[in-house]
């Protein structure tokens, strides 16, 4: 791998909607005292990586993406750039910088990236074993501004799925309207009057029904639908929000 620039980095919000609650993907970082084997703190971070020397920013975001994930041309967006001089000012995170990355800059401008992936099909492995999806409204302890992010972040998708179809990048291919709801509920913090909601989603020509249901439930089994991009391109001067 090529050096990296040290004082220029990416940060990747990583969203995932699982079990009617949004997630956000998180790395453990642990601190071990050489000389005792005792754990100095344990905190989490959201996925980044500096820049490589000679690398486009958009391309250091799609790398940290692929490593943590697996996927490519999954859903990226900027949202917001981080630039404050004193980002890294806790105790912990200027003693990780010490012992794993010395030659970093005291004073680093991180681009944030908002990511959106079916977190079903995102899964631990022995190559991420400290990486795991969290709620975002029970975060653990963070590191560096990374709460901060991840409300930038979330702000950030919040606007954006009442404007534009983004949503379903978090859903599998086929989904019921109840998990779409849901959905919504989740990452707008509300509840949504199931008569209204429904009325509004068949009035959107690119939610299509399928004429099939849900297999595999203990429950009835629902209906299911799919997200047609094309038709959304074709009719995206529609009204969109769900909420008016």
């Amino acid at each position: 791998m090529k050096p990296f620039i040290n004082n220029i980095s990416v940060d990747c919000i990583i969203f995932g909607f699982d079990s009617g609650r949004l997630n956000v993907l998180l790395t453990k970082r642990e601190l071990e005292d050489e000389k005792t084997g005792n754990i100095i703190f344990t905190d989490y971070t959201v996925q980044g990586h500096h820049v490589l020397e000679g690398e486009h920013i958009d391309d250091a975001a799609r790398r940290v993406l692929k490593d943590k994930t697996g996927f490519d041309n999954i859903y990226l967006e900027q949202f917001h750039t981080f630039g404050d001089p004193g980002r890294i000012q806790h105790e912990r995170d200027k003693l990780w910088i010490s012992a794993k990355f010395p030659t970093v800059a005291a004073h680093v401008v991180s681009v944030g990236y908002c990511s959106l992936v079916d977190s079903t099909k995102v899964k631990p492995d022995t190559q991420h074993q400290f990486t795991s999806w969290w709620p975002v409204d029970k975060l653990p302890l963070l590191g560096y501004d990374h709460a901060e992010m991840i409300a930038r972040a979330l702000d950030f998708l919040r606007i954006k799925i009442q404007r534009e179809p983004v949503g379903f990048e978090l859903l599998p291919e086929k989904f019921t309207l109840s998990q779409l709801q849901n959905l919504y509920e989740a990452i707008l913090g509300v509840s949504l009057d199931r008569r209204n909601f429904r009325k509004k989603v068949g009035q959107m020509k690119f939610i299509i029904p399928l004429n099939e249901k849900q297999k595999g439930v203990a429950h009835k089994p629902a209906q299911v639908f799919i997200f047609s991009r094309d038709v959304y391109d074709r009719t995206k001067k529609e009204k969109l929000d769900i909420l008016v």
